[in-house]
């Protein structure tokens, strides 16, 4: 019992030593990931167009 008592210590000591981020840098990470993934969106519907384009000329 006593391990997971100093195990339990452990952990918040550890999660004391954390520096969490800012609301301002999560909201700029967020802003990034949300662009990113709208743009990988767009190039890979664009790239499903042309290969089925593609497909439909060959077939």
């Amino acid at each position: 019992m006593s391990k997971i008592v100093q195990f339990g210590k452990d952990c918040v000591g550890e999660l004391r030593k954390v520096v969490w981020p800012t609301r301002e840098d999560v909201i700029s990470s967020v802003k990034v990931v949300v662009v990113s993934t709208i743009i990988i969106a767009f190039l890979l519907g664009f790239l499903d167009a042309v290969l089925m384009a593609g497909v439909n000329l060959v077939f």
